[in-house]
């Protein structure tokens, strides 16, 4: 108790100044050694690093104090934002401070923060201890050298803190994973012994998912889940189960749900199991309902039976039942089951609106109202006589009333409608009978439908049904008049049983010829080879036109013409051997024949004066296949290619002594 009113008097003082944190948006926090090379790095990026030769002592003393000063402001804003990150317990809400306390320790959480409060001071003393005689260096590497001390000494405060930067980083990934709860809301807190269906109220109630499994403590923190009711948005908090025990004894699961109803304002449903299937009797959960009891004072209190389905509070042996009477009192006590979903409506709603009285009551009681009451004046008339004067309605007016009260009896709503029509997701509102139209029959009308700019409707053929009915009658007509052609058909097969011999082979015949035609086009049709034109088919030459045509080209026809060339050729070549050799002032003998010489041997394939022209052809596209990749070949604008290899722009014009004289 004394504890609840501290935390009373706490948010009395801190009403006006609450902070309000989200946790999800702190950011993490570096490790030390990564928290020292996140600043150096970013001193080397941000400032000068080259000392020229010309530099005078008063420029080399400002660059190190720039670099050990842009060092401590880094570090000053790097810390703060650590700092500024984490919440102050003392100035946020007593529920989040001692939920802290309990998961944290408070003591161990504001020491860490203490020590970084500390190092930042640390820091900005060696800082400007160190610029302080940096302004008295004589010489560079005087300055350099305090520069190296006062980034050395900053660092070294900086790993000594390496530990409380851990801690901090574990307490913000926890603290960002905890559900968002907000203590002025409207809130249904659940608790009680763990497996009594705490979690299986939450998960049928609400949105949330809450793991249920069949062994004790399976909800090891606080969970969050959100519903609707009377258009307002409600909170249902699952809180981790609790065992009887003294306070000091508990453990930190137990301490949040402690927690919990210590602090937040909300409607306390305390669950309790009448058939012991949770693995405790029915005396340690009442034992448990009186050793907590302190912590539902000034709170909505409303006892659940829950798994009624299995063993109902009316099925107790009287004994249990006088002290279950005994132990709650007059408080309302609720049968429910999670299994059937029997009786979680009505506790939702008797939940909900004792919430509501409670609300509406303290309002009423808090100081809030009197400015507004001072506001507010009822004048009551006073009689001027005693003369009675009572009301005076005309007939036609009350028979209207009386008939206007009969029909907002009979009218249905909306929910009515939905009710019988087999509820919400089934149901489907009637919009078109809202429809404010010039002639309510119009309401249901089909809506026309527009394609390429036309209405459908204009191109349906009104007289469709009957055109339906003269084709079908003409179509069954048909169908008699091919029935009756099969029979006449029948009747002439019936009559060539009666033909000769000679006959008879002429119509084998006739079926023989039908039926070659057929297997040839059959043929035809299933063959996957490419197709002659007629044009083609007109020019096909035959053997014989094949061999002259080869003739024409020199090539010989056959291996009897191969043979009787080579032996040609032979004797021609002995004869040529034999024969003495002339000068050139001989002539041949009179009466003689002056030998020929033989002709340069060609190509077989390009001899006669039709293949010069297939050579010609061949080679004209030759030359045209080469035009591509000789093209192809040559420098294009992606290759590297210098136009000026002595550019005037890049070896004009006067420069250092100590550069090159190419400047590229």
């Amino acid at each position: 108790q004394m504890c609840i009113r501290d935390s009373q008097r706490r948010v009395r003082e801190n009403r006006g100044t609450m902070v309000v944190y989200n946790f999800k948006k702190m950011r993490p926090v570096p490790k030390g050694k990564e928290f020292i090379d996140i600043v150096l790095s970013r001193t080397q990026r941000k400032t000068p690093t080259v000392v020229h030769k010309g530099y005078s002592i008063k420029r080399i003393r400002a660059f190190y104090m720039r670099k050990v000063k842009y060092t401590q402001q880094t570090f000053n804003d790097k810390i703060s934002a650590i700092l500024e990150d984490f919440p102050r317990l003392d100035d946020i809400h007593p529920f989040y401070a001692d939920l802290a306390n309990v998961l944290y320790d408070r003591d161990h959480y504001k020491l860490a923060l203490g020590q970084l409060n500390v190092a930042r001071g640390l820091i900005d003393k060696v800082a400007k201890d160190y610029v302080r005689m940096l302004k008295y260096a004589d010489t560079q590497y005087r300055s350099k050298s305090l520069k190296v001390a006062a980034l050395g000494r900053m660092a070294t405060v900086m790993k000594k803190q390496a530990s409380s930067l851990e801690y901090l980083e574990q307490v913000r990934q926890h603290m960002s994973r905890l559900p968002s709860i907000d203590p002025a809301a409207r809130t249904l807190l659940i608790c009680g012994y763990p497996n009594v269906g705490k979690s299986s109220f939450i998960n049928k109630m609400t949105n949330a998912d809450v793991e249920v499994q069949p062994y004790a403590f399976t909800t090891k923190s606080l969970y969050v889940g959100h519903m609707d009711h009377r258009y307002c948005r409600w909170q249902v908090i699952d809180t981790p189960g609790i065992l009887d025990h003294p306070l000091e004894e508990r453990n930190t699961i137990e301490m949040q749900a402690i927690t919990a109803l210590a602090h937040l304002r909300c409607c306390v449903l305390y669950f309790v199991d009448p058939s012991e299937e949770c693995g405790h009797t029915l005396e340690q959960q009442l034992a448990l309902f009186a050793n907590i009891k302190p912590l539902f004072a000034s709170k909505p209190l409303v006892i659940v039976a829950n798994k009624m389905d299995v063993c109902p509070l009316s099925s107790l042996a009287p004994d249990k039942l006088s002290m279950v009477q005994q132990t709650f009192g007059e408080t309302e006590i609720r049968n429910t089951s999670t299994i059937t979903e029997e009786g979680l409506h009505e506790l939702k709603e008797y939940a909900c609106g004792k919430l509501l009285e409670f609300r509406v009551a303290g309002k009423v009681r808090s100081k809030k109202v009197e400015p507004i009451m001072n506001k507010l004046h009822v004048a009551i008339p006073k009689p001027r006589d005693s003369k009675p004067r009572p009301e005076n309605i005309p007939d036609s007016v009350a028979a209207r009333k009386q008939s206007s009260a009969m029909e907002e009896d009979e009218r249905r709503t909306e929910k009515d409608l939905m009710l019988e029509g087999g509820g919400a997701g089934v149901y489907s509102a009637d919009w078109k009978k809202q429809y404010l139209l010039k002639d309510p029959e119009w309401r249901y009308d089909v809506v026309p439908e527009i394609m390429d700019g036309k209405n459908i409707a204009d191109f349906v053929d009104p007289e469709i049904e009957a055109r339906l009915e003269e084709l079908e009658a003409e179509e069954e007509a048909l169908m008699a008049a091919a029935g009756e052609a099969m029979e006449m058909d029948e009747d002439e097969d019936d009559d060539e049983d009666g033909l000769d011999s000679e006959e008879e082979k002429e119509a084998a015949d006739i079926r023989t010829r039908k039926g070659k035609t057929v297997a040839i086009a059959r043929m035809n049709e299933s063959s996957n080879r490419p197709v002659m034109p007629r044009r083609g088919r007109s020019t096909t030459r035959n053997l014989e036109e094949f061999q002259k045509h080869l003739s024409s080209m020199g090539i010989v026809q056959n291996k009897t013409e191969a043979d009787g060339v080579m032996n040609k050729m032979r004797a021609r070549s002995k004869s040529r051997e034999r024969a003495s050799k002339r000068g050139r002032s001989e002539s041949p003998a009179p009466g003689g024949r002056a030998r020929s010489r033989t002709p340069a041997r060609t190509d077989q394939a390009f001899s006669g004066p039709a293949a010069k022209k297939l050579k010609e052809s061949a080679e004209k596209i030759m030359r045209k296949q080469r035009k591509k990749m000789n093209k192809m070949g040559r420098a294009g604008e992606a290759d590297r290619h210098i136009g000026d290899t002595n550019p005037k722009h890049m070896l004009a014009g006067k420069q250092d002594m100590r550069k090159t004289r190419d400047r590229r």
